[in-house]
C-alpha cells in the first residue's frame, strides 16, 4: 500500500508525485488534509478561499471515483493524522509535491520524521514549478537575485533538452506525466466515505463568486496587448489555479510557449519569486535589503483601514480595493498601483499590505506576494528599487481613461457622495516618501546595514 498527499495539486491529470506512486506499483491511495493550523488562523469562518478549496477537493474525490477508487479526507494536525494514517494502513511509502513555503517545509520535516521511526520513505517531487532554485543558477554558482539574467537562463535551460509530445517536440521539462496510464493501480474503494464538509471545519459559504474551472481558456493572442487595462477582461485567471494546482503549471507554460512570449514571462516571474522564497526564506517576515527594516514608516491605522476599505480619494485605488473585497481578485495592473500608493504615498510598512492580500486573495500564493508587495516597497531584489513611485493620476490616464474601471467598482465617483481630494495627494506623498527612504537608507549604509 502506498498514500499519496495531496496538497498544492488539487488534480489527476499530469501530476508528478501522483505519478510517481502509481508508477511504483499499486495500491496507491489518495489522501487530502484540510490543515488547520493554517485555517485556524484565517480572520473569518466564511472564507472563499476554503470554499474553493473543499469544492475542489470534492470534485477531485469525484474523479477519483471514475477509477473505482476515492480521496480520504480528514481536517485537524497533519502530524496526528499521519501518525493515525501511518498506524491504520501500514504504507510502505508516501509520496506528495513539494510545497516551498516556510511552513510547509517545517510541517513536512515533522510528518517525515514520525513517518521514519517506522522506516517509511516520503517521497517529494516537483510539480508547482517549472524549476526549482538549484536548477537555476549563476554560472559561478548561487541563485539568481535578478529576473533579466534568470529568465534568460530559464529559457536557456528549457530549450536544452527536447522530448516529444502528442508528436511533436517539446522541452523534457514540459512534457506531461501521463498519470491516466496508471490508474489502475490506485485502491479500489467499494463504500467510499464522504468527503470534509464546510460545516465539518466550522466554516460556511459566502456570497463571493467563485472562480469557474480552468478548462475555458482566454483567448491568448491578445495577452500582451490587453494585460494592462482592467476594465477589460485580458488576463487569463490563471492564478488561483496555479496557486492549488487544478492545473498544470506545464500545461500552461506550453501554451504561453506557443501563443504569448509575454503571457510566458509572468510564468518565469512565478518561477522567480519561488526561487527567491526558496534560497532566501528570510523574505517571508523580512526585507530582502536589510536596510529596508529601518524605514520609520508611519502606520497610520486610520489610513490603513481607509486603504483597506477602498475609501482613499483616489479612485483607481478605490476601485481595486473594492474588487479585491468582493471578488477576491484584483487586476494585476492594479496591484502594483494600490501597493505604491500604500507603501510610498501613505508610508505604510508593506507587511500590512501584504497581510491584508493575503487574508483576501483567492490566488493568494506566498512567493509571489512577497515578492510583489516587496516590489513596491523597493525592499526585495529589484534592481530600481525606492525612487520608483507611481502616479496613480498618469495611470489613471493611461490604464483606465474612460474611468470604465473606475465606475464600476465606485459608483459615487464624481458625485458629491466621494471625496474631493485623496487622502495623501501625489506630489506632497512622493517628496516625502523620497525623503524618508533616503534618510533611512543612507544612515543605514553609515551604520553599514546591507542595502
Amino acid at each position: 500500500m502506498t498514500l499519496f498527499w495531496h496538497r498544492r495539486d488539487l488534480r489527476i491529470s499530469d501530476n508528478a508525485g501522483l505519478y510517481y506512486a502509481l508508477k511504483q506499483g499499486g495500491p496507491v491511495q489518495p489522501v487530502f488534509i484540510f490543515d488547520a493550523a493554517i485555517l485556524g488562523k484565517l480572520p473569518s469562518r466564511a472564507d472563499a478561499r476554503v470554499e474553493f478549496i473543499q469544492r475542489n477537493v470534492a470534485e477531485l474525490d469525484a474523479a477519483y471515483r471514475t477509477h473505482g477508487s476515492c480521496l480520504l479526507t480528514y481536517y485537524g494536525d497533519p502530524v496526528a493524522i499521519w501518525k493515525s494514517l501511518r498506524d491504520e494502513f501500514r504504507p510502505t511509502a508516501v509520496f506528495t509535491n513539494r510545497d516551498y513555503e516556510p511552513y510547509a517545509r517545517t510541517r513536512d520535516d515533522a510528518v517525515r520524521e514520525i513517518l521514519e521511526e517506522q522506516d517509511i520513505p516520503l517521497h517529494d517531487h516537483k510539480d508547482h514549478v517549472i524549476f526549482e532554485s538549484d536548477e537555476i543558477q549563476k554560472k559561478a554558482g548561487g541563485p539568481y537575485t535578478v529576473y533579466t539574467p534568470y529568465m534568460r537562463t530559464w529559457r536557456s535551460t528549457l530549450d536544452a533538452r527536447l522530448s516529444t509530445h502528442d508528436g511533436k517536440p517539446v522541452s523534457f521539462y514540459l512534457k506531461p506525466y501521463p498519470t491516466e496510464s496508471y490508474a489502475g493501480r490506485l485502491r479500489q474503494v467499494a463504500d467510499p466515505p464522504p468527503v470534509v464538509r464546510l460545516e465539518d471545519m466550522g466554516f460556511e459559504a459566502t456570497d463571493v463568486p467563485l472562480p469557474p474551472p480552468a478548462a475555458p481558456l482566454p483567448v491568448l493572442e491578445q495577452y500582451d496587448r490587453q494585460r494592462d487595462y482592467p476594465a477589460t477582461e485580458g488576463t487569463t485567471r490563471w492564478g488561483v489555479h496555479l496557486r492549488h494546482g487544478t492545473v498544470s503549471v506545464r500545461e500552461k507554460a506550453r501554451r504561453a510557449l506557443a501563443t504569448n512570449a509575454t503571457l510566458l514571462n509572468e510564468l518565469i516571474w512565478r518561477d522567480f519569486y519561488s526561487n527567491i522564497l526558496q534560497s532566501f526564506p528570510h523574505v517571508a517576515h523580512r526585507s530582502y535589503r536589510p536596510a529596508y527594516d529601518t524605514i520609520p514608516w508611519i502606520n497610520d491605522e486610520q489610513q490603513f483601514e481607509r486603504w483597506c476599505a477602498g475609501e482613499t480619494g483616489v479612485p483607481i485605488v478605490d476601485a481595486g480595493m473594492r474588487q479585491l473585497n468582493a471578488t477576491g481578485f484584483m487586476h494585476n495592473r492594479v496591484r502594483m498601483i494600490v501597493a505604491s500608493y500604500l507603501t510610498k504615498h501613505l508610508l505604510i510598512d508593506w507587511r500590512w499590505g501584504e497581510s491584508y492580500f493575503a487574508d483576501k486573495l483567492l490566488d493568494y500564493e506566498l512567493a509571489s506576494n512577497n515578492g510583489g508587495w516587496q516590489w513596491a516597497a523597493g525592499s526585495g531584489v529589484d534592481a530600481q528599487p525606492y525612487f520608483r513611485i507611481f502616479n496613480f493620476e498618469s495611470q489613471q490616464r493611461k490604464f483606465d481613461p474612460e474611468y470604465r474601471y473606475v465606475r464600476r467598482w465606485v459608483p459615487e465617483y464624481g458625485t458629491s457622495g466621494y471625496p474631493d481630494k485623496p487622502l495623501v495627494e501625489h506630489k506632497f506623498g512622493r517628496d516625502r516618501a523620497l525623503a524618508t527612504y533616503k534618510t533611512a537608507l543612507v544612515a543605514a549604509r553609515a551604520g553599514s546595514v546591507a542595502l
